[in-house]
């Protein structure tokens, strides 16, 4: 006689783990270990090994039944039984088929959904990108490049030394910028 679980005490520790219950006569179902099998099951009976197999299987029992020894004739020429063999193999490996290719479905959708989700996010990364670039490009049209202050300088130079030349030509007892430069070689 099987004899019930002891309930466990439960801690104030363990009150984010979920409560045991007790076991069960029936046994557990697992539909993601029932998917991976019927998905190798169906991997193999689409495969040329399992064809070749079948062949080889299907072509000695007809030998056996019409070739071989009166005594080991177990289905004779109608083949029954082979026939009712087939049936039962075609009729478990349908479901395993259909059950197969629903969840490569729906990992298939689960994978479009992922894609689509990321193609989403590269679009919004590259509408971003694209307007830091348009900001950048907004601001650089106002920063002053390096041949724009260098024209501005030599401007500005051409200024100073037209004003210094209507300086010096007012004021006659000014020495010349030529003049200066001469007493400074001396």
């Amino acid at each position: 006689m099987a004899s019930r679980p002891k309930r466990r005490v439960r801690s104030v520790t363990g009150l984010d783990q979920p409560y045991e219950r007790s076991r069960s006569l029936r046994g557990t179902y697992d539909p993601e270990r029932f998917g991976r099998v019927s998905e190798r099951v169906a991997r193999y009976i689409g495969s040329w090994a399992f064809i070749a197999w079948m062949s080889v299987v299907i072509t000695l029992w007809v030998l056996l039944n019409t070739v071989g020894p009166e005594a080991w004739h177990v289905d004779p020429f109608p083949f029954i039984f082979l026939t009712l063999l087939l049936s039962l193999q075609a009729s478990y490996a349908a479901p395993l088929i259909l059950l197969a290719q629903n969840r490569q479905s729906d990992r298939d959708r689960v994978q479009y959904q992922e894609d689509r989700q990321r193609t989403e996010r590269l679009l919004a990364d590259s509408d971003y990108l694209a307007r830091e670039i348009a900001a950048l490009r907004l601001a650089l049209g106002e920063v002053a490049t390096r041949d724009y202050i260098r024209g501005e300088l030599r401007d500005m130079v051409a200024d100073l030394r037209d004003h210094i030349d209507a300086m010096d030509l007012d004021d006659p007892q000014r020495p010349r910028p030529k003049d200066r430069d001469r007493k400074r070689d001396r």
